[in-house]
C-alpha cells in the first residue's frame, strides 16, 4: 500500500469507527433491529395456545341479534351464568370491556351486579392514568411504572370483582410488543395486568416474573415488571366462540371446566369506552386487542420469556466485523473479498436468527452489518482506486480496438461482453400508438415530442412497476420483455398487468389530448410467450441488450391486427392468465410467415371486477 493512500484509509476509518459510534448513542437503528426481531419472532411461533383459553368475541352475529352496543347490562347475568355451570365453572373470566359508569338503566346494573357477586372468577379491568411519566427520566428499573390515576368501573361493581390494568404499551411504530405486568398508583396501590390476573388465578407460577425487567427498550420506559410479549398466536390460533352462543347455551359445559375465558370485541368498527379496541403485534398487523391479552396469558402459562444480548456482546462483535473489513479487501481480490463479504453477511443474519429460534434469545446485529458494509465499502474503494494505475494500462491497450467508452464501462465493472447469448422462455409485449400520424400533422416538433414523451413516461413507469424490461421504442412504438433479463415470476400475468394498467393509463391521456388538439390517440397491445433468444446483441462498438427470434415476430405481429384500445394475447398467454383475466372466446388467425393458424384473445379486463 502506498504511503499516502495508507495515510487516507487510516484517517477514514478512524472516522467512520467514530460515525458508527454516534449512529449507535442515536437509536436510529433501532428500527432496523425492530424489523429483524419481529420477523424471528413470527417464524418462532408455533401456533399452539394452551387448550384452557377460551376467547369470547362480542362479533358481528352478537350485534346482529343483541343489537347496537353498548347493551343492557342484564344480559350479563345469564351469560355469566351460562358461563359458570355447576361443577364445571372456569378457572376465571376475565371482560377486556370497560364498565366505567352507570348506565341508563339502574335495574340492569343491578342485575349485573347481583351476577357477579355469584361467581368470584370475574375480573373487571381498569386504566392507569399514565399522562407524562413515558419520560425515561422518571421511570426506573427496580420500580413499577407509576400512574397518575387509576380508573376503576363503576363503584356497585368494582368491590364484587378482581381488578386489572388493560393499559397498552405501543412501540413508536405502534407496535405492541411489551406489556406492564403490573402498575402502581398513586396511592401505592399495585394493580396486575389483565394478563397476570388470569394466569394467577389459573394456579400459574408467576415467581419468575416478579422482579424480570427486560433490558430492551423499543422506545417505552422499562420499569420493573416490563416483558416482552411472547407472541406465539395469532387471531384464528385461538379458541373462539360467540357472545350470542354462550348466551344461548351452545357452549357444551366440560369445555368450561377449568378454562380460562377473555371476553372482547371482534366486531368490525366497535371499540370499547372511548378506546380503540385494535391494535398491531409482531407477527399480526391488524388484530383485536384481546388477542394480545390471550398472548401474554398464554406466556405466563407456559412461563417462557425474552431475552437479549448484553450490550457489551453486541459492541464487541460490531468492532471484529469492522477491523476485520478492513484487514481482508486489502488482502483478497476483490471477488474474493465479496464472496467472503456476502458470506459473512449471510451468516450474521442466520446467527442471530438461529440464536432466536433456539432459545429465545435476540442479539441485536444491526450496527455489525453496518460497520462491516462501511468498513468494507471503504477499503474495498480505496484499494480499486490505488489500482487505477495498473487498469490505465488495460485501457490503452484495449483502446486500440473497441470504443474507449466502453472499456471504461469494462475495466470499472469487471465485466466482459460477448456476443450472442442465451435461449430462455419470456414474454414479449409490443405496442403502437394509434393516431399518431394524424397527430403529427397538427402539431408542431416541440409539441410531438413533448406528447409522446408523456406517453412514453406512463408506459415506462407502468412497464418497470410490473418487474417489465423496456427493450427500445421505435418511432410511436416500443417492445418490453418480461423474465428478462432477469427472472420474473408468473412474467405472463405481470405482461398482461401491464397492458391493462397501460390502457387504464391511456384514457386521461386521450382525454387530454383529445380536448387539446381534437385528435383521438389510442394504443394497440400484442402479447406472446415462447423461447426466445436474449442477451447482449451486435458488434463490439454498438451492443445491445435485447431478444430475438420467432415468437418475438408473432407478438409484433399480433399487435400489429390490433384496432385501437385493444389487448390481444396468443393462446400461450392466456392459458397462463385466464384465472386472472378475462378474455372473449378467441379466433384462429393467420399471419405472414406462418403456416398454420395462431388462436388470438381479446383482453376484456380483469376478473376481480375492474
Amino acid at each position: 500500500m502506498k504511503g499516502k493512500i495508507k495515510r487516507i484509509a487510516i484517517a477514514l476509518n478512524a472516522v467512520l469507527l467514530l460515525g458508527l459510534f454516534l449512529i449507535h448513542q442515536s437509536g436510529v437503528l433501532q428500527k432496523f433491529d425492530t424489523l429483524l426481531f419481529d420477523y424471528d419472532m413470527k417464524t418462532a411461533a408455533d401456533h399452539r395456545p394452551d387448550e384452557r383459553i377460551i376467547m369470547v368475541a362480542i362479533d358481528d352475529a352478537s350485534l346482529a341479534e343483541l343489537g347496537r352496543f353498548p347493551w343492557d347490562r342484564a344480559v350479563y347475568a345469564p351469560f355469566l351464568a351460562n358461563l359458570n355451570p355447576e361443577g364445571d365453572e372456569p378457572k376465571a373470566i376475565a371482560f377486556d370491556i370497560i364498565f366505567g359508569e352507570e348506565s341508563d338503566n339502574p335495574d340492569g346494573d343491578m342485575a349485573f351486579a347481583e351476577a357477579l357477586s355469584t361467581y368470584p372468577n370475574v375480573i373487571l379491568p381498569v386504566t392507569g392514568i399514565m399522562g407524562d411519566n413515558f419520560s425515561t427520566s422518571e421511570v426506573r428499573r427496580d420500580e413499577y411504572i407509576q400512574a397518575q390515576g387509576i380508573i376503576k368501573p363503576y363503584e356497585l361493581f368494582s368491590e364484587l370483582v378482581r381488578l386489572a390494568h388493560i393499559n397498552r404499551v405501543v412501540t413508536r411504530d405502534g407496535v405492541i410488543r411489551q406489556t406492564w405486568l403490573k402498575i402502581q398508583g398513586p396511592d401505592g396501590e399495585v394493580v396486575p395486568s389483565l394478563g397476570w390476573q388470569i394466569a394467577e388465578m389459573a394456579g400459574a407460577d408467576l415467581s419468575r416474573y416478579e422482579d424480570l425487567t427486560d433490558p430492551r427498550k423499543f422506545g417505552e420506559p422499562v420499569a420493573k415488571n416490563t416483558i416482552t410479549i411472547d407472541y406465539d398466536l395469532m387471531t384464528d390460533d385461538f379458541l373462539t366462540v360467540s357472545f350470542v352462543d354462550v348466551l344461548n347455551g351452545a357452549l357444551p359445559p366440560d369445555l368450561l371446566k377449568d378454562s380460562i375465558v377473555i371476553v372482547g370485541f371482534t366486531a368490525v368498527g366497535l371499540t370499547g369506552d372511548g378506546g380503540q379496541d385494535t391494535g398491531a403485534s409482531p407477527i399480526e398487523k391488524n388484530f383485536k386487542l384481546m388477542y394480545a391479552h390471550g398472548n401474554i396469558v398464554n406466556q405466563l402459562l407456559k412461563g417462557s420469556e425474552i431475552a437479549y444480548a448484553p450490550s457489551w456482546a453486541e459492541l464487541t462483535f460490531a468492532l471484529l466485523l469492522f477491523l476485520l473489513f478492513i484487514w481482508l479487501p486489502w488482502r483478497l481480490k476483490n471477488i474474493y473479498s465479496i464472496l467472503l463479504f456476502l458470506i459473512v453477511f449471510a451468516a450474521a443474519l442466520y446467527g442471530q436468527y438461529a440464536l432466536y429460534q433456539a432459545s429465545a434469545l435476540h442479539a441485536s446485529i444491526v450496527l455489525g452489518l453496518l460497520a462491516m458494509l462501511l468498513a468494507y465499502l471503504t477499503n474495498v474503494s480505496l484499494k480499486s482506486y490505488m489500482d487505477s494505475t495498473q487498469k490505465s494500462f488495460v485501457t490503452r491497450q484495449f483502446g486500440r480496438y473497441i470504443s474507449p467508452d466502453l472499456v471504461k464501462q469494462i475495466v470499472a465493472q469487471d465485466i466482459e461482453i460477448k456476443l450472442g447469448g442465451d435461449l430462455k422462455h419470456i414474454t414479449v409485449l409490443f405496442l403502437d400508438i394509434r393516431g399518431f400520424t394524424p397527430l403529427s400533422e397538427k402539431l408542431s416538433p416541440s409539441e410531438l415530442v413533448d406528447t409522446l414523451n408523456t406517453m412514453f413516461n406512463m408506459i415506462t413507469e407502468t412497464t418497470l412497476r410490473n418487474s417489465g424490461t423496456i427493450d427500445k421504442f421505435i418511432g410511436d412504438a416500443a417492445m418490453i420483455l418480461f423474465n428478462a433479463p432477469l427472472d420474473v415470476a408468473e412474467h405472463e400475468r405481470m405482461a398482461l398487468q401491464t397492458a391493462y394498467e397501460i390502457q387504464q393509463g391511456m384514457e386521461q391521456i386521450r382525454q387530454q389530448i383529445m380536448d387539446k388538439y381534437q385528435c383521438e390517440v389510442n394504443v394497440g397491445i400484442g402479447i406472446h410467450s415462447g423461447n426466445v433468444v436474449v442477451g447482449n446483441i451486435g458488434s463490439y462498438l454498438r451492443v445491445d441488450y435485447t431478444a430475438i427470434g420467432d415468437n418475438v415476430n408473432i407478438a409484433a405481429r399480433i399487435e400489429s391486427q390490433t384496432k385501437k384500445g385493444q389487448v390481444h394475447v396468443s393462446e400461450q398467454v392466456y392459458e397462463q392468465t385466464k384465472l386472472w383475466f378475462r378474455y372473449d372466446e378467441g379466433e384462429d388467425r393467420m399471419f405472414k410467415g406462418k403456416s398454420h393458424p395462431i388462436r388470438v384473445y381479446e383482453l376484456l379486463g380483469r376478473k376481480d371486477g375492474d
